[in-house]
């Protein structure tokens, strides 16, 4: 396993990246630790990394522009790669998003088993997920399904033994391969079709009853693969049909965290003895400039958490996701110092409450503005158990491999119980790669305003 080295020497001491795991941001590995996670897709490295693999390779992994064989060719009539059409009547052509290197690079690190047993081995995404389908068993029993990044399968394979009709397992990575084996291993080839290519790309010549896709990213956002569910909705969903999940919502807290904090900068004041405090600066930029996916407690949330945005998957448009900006207001619960925010989510199953609404027909949210100041106090309310399934990456609730993400400061404030704690928190598309994040966070305390800016890739 070769190493990549950072794009700042800086960085090198803290932060790993290979090619086998879920992409994600840089990631602080505590020395003498077991590596949990690691970091392969860089904004630095990503144009000629992926230039050398496309050119040796002879093909874009999934992104084709010929008219190779595709899996479950006995159904050609009915699933042809093509450019997409709307399904208007008109025949005209929908803007298609182009397949950039970045997303060559993106799909490309889907294609390693170690990205999908990480994710399958995390049982409560998983069983939340089996749960689901199969707790709308009679909205999918005899329908026809979407499953967007099908990955290995297993989805699509759900849905086959919850009795669907038909299953189109959509995925732009080379995993679509062994995707396409498993279903056959699985006796299903008359049921899942598998095509390796863009939802952008492929062409399925009839409306699906449900889309279900696993496309969360850590903070949610992060990787922007919800764009592809929205395409795949306009392009294909009956009217009135399930999408899952139906609905997500992204949370943010202050948090405080002495032990992390003591762990990466307080250690350098006294090492063996020998005074290395002229390491703090680099210690504190290495270890706090960008976004961790870490796992916290409930004892870490220093406040009620605050909702940054609500995604109704029937409703959103693409054009929605480019920016995210929230105002927020919190009270401390206790005397501490303050660290930083957590971000994190969760995801409901519900039935397809907004069945009377055409999801190809731009609808005004019900939700609040995200632009209008909200008190810390206010969540979402969950759905009742009974009437609809919670996945949830809450840091009070069973880890998952999301964890959850933080963005620490340099330097903590201390806090007093009651206190204010107030700001604007913006979230938006890396305009050069639009699967990375540039996070904005204002806040202010105690008389004191500051500014913190980083970019999750």
């Amino acid at each position: 396993m070769k190493l990549g080295l950072s794009d700042k020497i800086s960085k090198t001491p803290i932060f790993i990246r290979t090619p086998f795991s879920r992409p994600s941001l840089l990631t602080r590995i505590p020395l003498g630790s077991s590596i949990k996670r690691h970091r392969w897709f860089s904004l630095s490295l990503s144009l000629s990394l992926a230039a050398r693999m496309y050119s040796s390779s002879g093909d874009s992994n999934g992104y084709h522009q010929d008219n190779k064989q595709q899996f479950g060719m006995s159904q050609r009539d009915r699933v042809r790669r093509v450019r997409a059409k709307s399904r208007d009547g008109f025949g005209e052509e929908q803007k298609v998003t182009p397949c950039t290197e970045f997303d060559k690079a993106y799909f490309n690190s889907y294609a390693h088993v170690g990205i999908h047993e990480e994710m399958i081995k995390d049982h409560v995404r998983t069983n939340t997920y089996r749960d689901a389908i199969f707790h709308h068993q009679s909205l999918i029993e005899g329908k026809v399904v979407v499953d967007v990044g099908c990955g290995t399968g297993i989805l699509s394979i759900f849905c086959a033994q919850a009795g669907a009709k038909r299953v189109y397992a959509v995925d732009a990575s080379d995993i679509a391969v062994q995707a396409n084996e498993v279903v056959k291993a699985n006796n299903l080839s008359d049921k899942v079709i598998v095509l390796h290519g863009r939802v952008e790309d492929v062409e399925i010549d009839e409306e699906v009853d449900v889309i279900i896709s696993e496309w969360m990213g850590y903070m949610l956002l992060y990787e922007s693969m919800l764009g592809s569910v929205i395409t795949a909705r306009d392009r294909w969903l009956k009217h009135g049909g399930l999408i899952l999940p139906s609905n997500a919502t992204l949370y943010m807290a202050p948090v405080t965290h002495p032990d992390r904090y003591r762990e990466s900068i307080e250690f350098w004041r006294n090492v063996y003895g020998i005074d290395m405090s002229a390491m703090l600066p680099l210690a504190k930029q290495c270890a706090f400039e960008e976004p961790s996916v870490e796992t916290i407690s409930g004892e870490n949330v220093l406040t009620w958490p605050h909702v940054v945005k609500h995604v109704d998957c029937y409703t959103i448009t693409i054009d929605e996701l480019e920016s995210v900006t929230t105002t927020y207001k919190f009270r401390s619960m206790m005397r501490a110092p303050f660290h930083g925010f957590a971000f994190w989510f969760d995801v409901e199953f519900g039935g397809p409450a907004a069945s009377l609404i055409n999801p190809r027909v731009p609808i005004l949210p019900t939700v609040p503005s995200n632009n209008s100041p909200m008190d810390g106090s206010q969540r979402k309310k969950r759905t009742n158990p009974n009437e609809a399934l919670v996945l949830s990456t809450a840091p009070e609730d069973p880890p998952t491999h999301w964890q959850q993400t933080l963005i620490y400061f340099y330097d903590p404030i201390d806090v007093e119980q009651d206190q204010l704690i107030e700001g604007s928190a913006t979230l938006t598309q890396s305009k050069e790669n639009r699967r990375f994040m540039n996070i904005n966070l204002r806040y202010s305390s105690g008389g004191r305003a500051f500014v913190k800016e980083s970019v999750m890739r």
